[in-house]
């Protein structure tokens, strides 16, 4: 038989227990946060910058499902850096190479060679095909011709899909 101490004993016990396992949990999730965060935003140069400059005012989660031309972001930085953040001038230019590639429209009809490179993430070849195909033939107005380029990854196509201007 359990004595009445036994019994507060025991329920001193689980309370401790289930303090220690909140506690645990919350730590967890905690530490799962900042990973869900970068999971969102794909690896590469710039990103780790990104993520430093951006921290104190509005974290870079601002970026996400924003669309802007290189030259609106170049803007966007140049904002940024005129109401207090900071960087290095190396940290900047991995920032704004790093939103041109990942969050910013891409200009089919328009864009030179180099920047589909980078944008679509193809080949110099394949960009270079890009560009003569719509010389060549005319623009493009949708996705599936401009699958038609050789050498194109229609997988890579389709993950940028809306972020294309024809």
């Amino acid at each position: 038989m359990t004595s009445r101490a036994g019994f507060v004993f025991i329920g001193i016990g689980m309370a401790i227990l289930t303090t220690a396992i909140a506690a645990q949990t919350s730590t967890a999730q905690a530490e799962d946060a900042p990973k869900t965060t970068q999971s969102r935003f794909p690896a590469g140069p710039g990103r780790d910058a990104l993520f430093k400059v951006c921290h104190d005012c509005h974290g870079p989660e601002s970026v996400l499902g924003q669309l802007k031309t290189r030259e609106e972001w170049s803007k966007t930085l140049d904002e940024m850096a005129a109401n207090g953040a900071t960087g290095t001038d190396e940290e900047w230019n991995n920032i704004l190479e790093y939103l041109a590639k990942h969050y910013s429209l891409i200009f089919v009809n328009k864009a030179p060679a180099k920047d589909l490179e980078s944008t679509l993430d193809v080949p110099p070849a394949v960009a270079e095909a890009i560009v003569r195909m719509r010389t060549e033939k005319g623009s493009f107005t949708s996705v599936d011709e401009l699958k038609r380029v050789p050498g194109i990854d229609a997988a890579k196509l389709d993950a940028r899909k809306d972020r294309l201007i024809f």
